[in-house]
């Protein structure tokens, strides 16, 4: 029996992190993996590359990751830029020793949006109007491509979901420190839960078959939400408070 926590989406919201963290403990599992945007946002970059670092979570970047290391800071977008501020070269070498895919076994395959790039949406598709909504079978089919594993994890998008294909389970465990957000690509909209849990999942393989539980963790979001609102994300303010962007 195999039995793992998925995280993901961590985005400096270290209080989100020990909190599911413990209840990740209380659950008794083999071992956490760990699918990027670590650190990226107006919170505590810092305090939690020291958690992180003292684990040894299989990790993988996400799309912030590479923002980190191959983006001048001066070109930087706001996120970014306070998470590389407090980050120090210590967090930088740990982040670059991470691949930004990773073949778990031959069951788990583990990658950050989808298997063949950081950024596009697997799950979820993005209309015109600003509806974000499950993605058709077919495109998830053509994200998934080549990949043979049982189990496809990915995050991103901060939307907990298990997506059957028939064959595979593709999993996003939703975000531990971030349940809202707004973006601007491919068309203006909003990713929210709706509530401002931490999240994570747990896969575990009974008898050869796997299966999926979603959690969300309550926490205390004060420390996080002052530290949005001392930078001026009131965004982040707001979505950590609702999890909703307004």
């Amino acid at each position: 029996m195999t039995k793992l926590a998925i995280i993901a989406d961590i985005h400096g919201n270290v209080d989100a992190l020990k909190a599911v963290l413990n209840d990740i403990e209380r659950n008794t599992v083999d071992g956490i993996l760990n699918l990027g945007d670590h650190f990226s946002g107006p919170l505590a970059a810092a305090e939690t590359a020291d958690l992180l670092m003292a684990h040894d979570f299989m990790t993988i970047r996400g799309n912030h990751e590479r923002e980190l290391l191959e983006t001048d800071p001066s070109q930087m977008g706001t996120s970014d830029k306070i998470a590389y501020n407090q980050l120090p070269a210590t967090a930088m070498e740990w982040i670059k020793s991470q691949p930004s895919t990773h073949q778990y076994s031959q069951d788990i395959f583990m990658c950050h949006a989808n298997p063949h790039n950081d950024l596009d949406y697997f799950l979820e598709q993005v209309l015109s109007d600003g509806t974000v909504t499950l993605n058709s079978e077919s495109a998830i089919a053509e994200m998934a491509g080549n990949i043979n594993s049982q189990i496809i994890l990915c995050g991103h998008t901060h939307i907990p979901r298990v997506v059957s294909n028939g064959t595979q389970l593709i999993i996003n465990p939703g975000s531990v420190g971030c349940p809202a957000y707004s973006d601007e690509t491919p068309f203006p909209h909003r990713c929210e839960t709706g509530s401002p849990e931490a999240r994570y999942a747990i896969i575990e393989n009974i008898n050869g078959i796997w299966q999926t539980s979603l959690h969300a963790v309550s926490y205390d979001a004060s420390r996080m939400i002052k530290l949005a609102e001392k930078n001026g994300s009131y965004e982040w303010a707001q979505a950590l408070l609702k999890g909703r962007v307004a």
